[in-house]
């Protein structure tokens, strides 16, 4: 189109009629009035595509929404673009797709994007653990928030209350999994850049505390506490259970009849149900399958081995073992899974191979090639590691612990 057009004037744009066929009057420079059979006039730009020189058309808008100043500046930046190699309808798309990302994308929904992924390496109940802190200390006030919106100073608003109270444990992990979110926000490619990365430092640390356990030497203490204690069969073969196998809480609450391979005197657990995700094979002792046995009449004929009271259909709670232990006098000395660390002191202290003892802990070994050898090799070790542990245990009930230079020695009262 010729540069020397006459410019249009606000009385020609305003006075423009309706004729039997759609016309155009032109401003010059691409900018360009349509006036169609109805009376509806709108503004384009008219422009050759950078490169290939393709003609095309850039909608502005309608007159009188769009005004004759307005649609020159429009064009004008339109210019602009094309001056630089830049389609300015290609442009306006992808700033108009940047805006629906923005508004789509919110925490909540990138969260829930996040979560699938996250959900396969972690156990169920940390699984639901995760996700309603999520529910309770961010949602409520960034759910909607669009992602690319996300600040730290916003996000430290947030926690301030939460940090207020003293929950300081709560807020380290809030801002790790929030820092989880923004990583994956970037790795797909929804910003740039994780605003979040070093926000733990507007807070307190929280104070590190051990794992309430007990000392070897109190094994008896715990036996004794466990046999007067007015508890159901199936919370006491739980805590026993979970005493002999040195596994997770979680992983004792939710064990199944099919994981129980007793021609090989086997439990194995499935890898998904593992804090690491590696299937982890626990040697049977004696005193393990006797558990199992008494438990057979109870649950042998459901899925799960230690059912629920009030939906049998279900396993127990994984917290009904700390539970007991808090009524039986423990509060603050002991929880379930410090008896992973009792048995693991214990052992120790025995002189067992200490590889041995992480096996049975289901302490991930990182090097791969050792972890394959232990798998094979440390499983007859680890029969022999856990039938003494066993043995250890029964003793105990009657028995008091005493210790000398050769180690733990179980003496009948």
């Amino acid at each position: 189109m010729a540069k020397n057009t006459k410019p249009l004037s606000p009385t020609e744009v305003k006075q423009a009629k309706a004729k039997d066929k759609s016309y155009k009057l032109f401003d010059g420079f691409g900018l360009v009035l349509k006036v169609r059979t109805n009376g509806s006039k709108s503004w384009v730009f008219i422009y050759n595509k950078p490169f290939i020189k393709k003609r095309a058309e850039l909608a502005f808008g309608t007159y009188p929404n769009i005004g004759l100043a307005a649609a020159r500046i429009l064009r004008d930046k339109a210019r602009e673009l094309l001056a630089k190699d830049i389609d300015p309808k290609e442009h306006k798309d992808a700033l108009a797709r940047h805006k629906t990302d923005q508004l789509s994308n919110t925490l909540e929904q990138v969260a829930t994007n996040w979560f699938q992924v996250k959900n396969s390496e972690i156990s169920p109940d940390h699984a639901k653990d995760l996700w309603r802190s999520l529910e309770l200390h961010i949602f409520p006030a960034l759910a909607k928030k669009p992602i690319s919106k996300i600040s730290a100073p916003i996000v430290i608003d947030v926690l301030k209350p939460i940090a207020a109270k003293g929950s300081l444990e709560t807020v380290k992990r809030l801002t790790q999994r929030l820092n989880e979110i923004m990583n994956y926000a970037v790795n797909t490619g929804l910003i740039h850049a994780n605003p979040l990365t070093g926000i733990k430092a507007a807070f307190k640390k929280p104070e590190k505390q051990n794992m309430p356990t007990l000392s070897p030497s109190q094994l008896p203490e715990l036996m004794t506490a466990i046999s007067y204690a007015s508890i159901k069969i199936v919370t006491r073969c739980l805590i026993e259970w979970q005493l002999h196998t040195m596994v997770r809480p979680t992983e004792a609450a939710g064990a199944k009849w099919s994981e129980i391979d007793l021609e090989n005197k086997l439990w194995v657990i499935p890898a998904e149900r593992m804090k690491k995700k590696r299937e982890h094979a626990v040697p049977l002792t004696k005193q393990t399958i006797e558990l199992l046995e008494r438990l057979q009449p109870i649950s042998g004929h459901r899925e799960y081995i230690f059912p629920a009271d009030r939906n049998p259909r279900l396993h127990i709670n994984s917290s009904t073992a700390n539970m007991a232990l808090k009524r039986m006098g423990f509060h603050q000395k002991l929880v379930a899974h410090g008896m992973r660390a009792l048995a693991s002191t214990t052992l120790n202290e025995q002189g067992f191979d200490g590889d041995v003892i992480e096996a049975a802990l289901a302490h991930v070994d990182k090097n791969e090639v050792r972890r394959a050898y232990n798998r094979a090799e440390y499983l007859e070790r680890r029969q022999i590691l856990m039938t003494w542990w066993s043995e250890h245990i029964e003793q105990a009930k009657t028995g008091k612990v005493t210790i000398s230079n050769q180690g733990l020695k179980v003496v009948g009262l």
